[in-house]
């Protein structure tokens, strides 16, 4: 009978609001609560900024590394693209024997080089083919894009600026 009074009474409150549904709790259980709860509330804006930061730092080291970098592969690129075009000039100059100097088209349109080959530097810049009557002087204008500065890429090296 005890039992059932004492249910009576707890669904009383129940309907009531007026008590929880659970008994009360000890101070152990609370503790438990309190480390859950703090290990389960998700990622605040301020850790979310300091990890931005993060990557934004290591971003910048990595660019400050790699933009040297890729200029330099620029320089080597042109160089070679310039030895590679001399020889397919005096290759076509031997094949055609007293005639004009070639163009990008018409060393592409003999097949002499593919017609993939780019016809500019990496900067963008058309190559200058100057034949001359014993070499053939081919010139990259650098990085700058200017005629005739210290940073222009001619083959043969030894070739002066015209």
């Amino acid at each position: 009978m005890m039992e059932l009074m004492e249910l009576t009474k707890r669904a009383k409150m129940l309907i009531d609001g007026t008590s929880p549904a659970l008994p009360e709790r000890g101070p152990h259980q609370t503790d438990r609560n309190r480390k859950w709860r703090r290990h389960t509330r998700g990622v605040t804006l301020i850790e979310i900024l300091i990890v931005l930061a993060i990557i934004g730092l290591i971003a910048g080291g990595v660019a400050v590394v790699a933009v040297p970098q890729f200029e330099k592969a620029r320089v080597t690129q042109a160089k070679q693209d310039v030895g590679r075009l001399q020889q397919a000039v005096e290759l076509w100059r031997s094949q055609n024997p007293g005639t004009e100097c070639p163009t990008m088209e018409k060393l592409k349109a003999d097949k002499i080089v593919a017609a993939s080959t780019k016809p500019a530097d990496p900067w963008d810049t058309p190559y200058e083919i100057d034949c001359q009557p014993e070499d053939t002087i081919i010139t990259s204008y650098g990085p700058d894009k200017k005629k005739n500065t210290k940073d222009d890429i001619r083959m043969p090296e030894q070739a002066k600026a015209q």
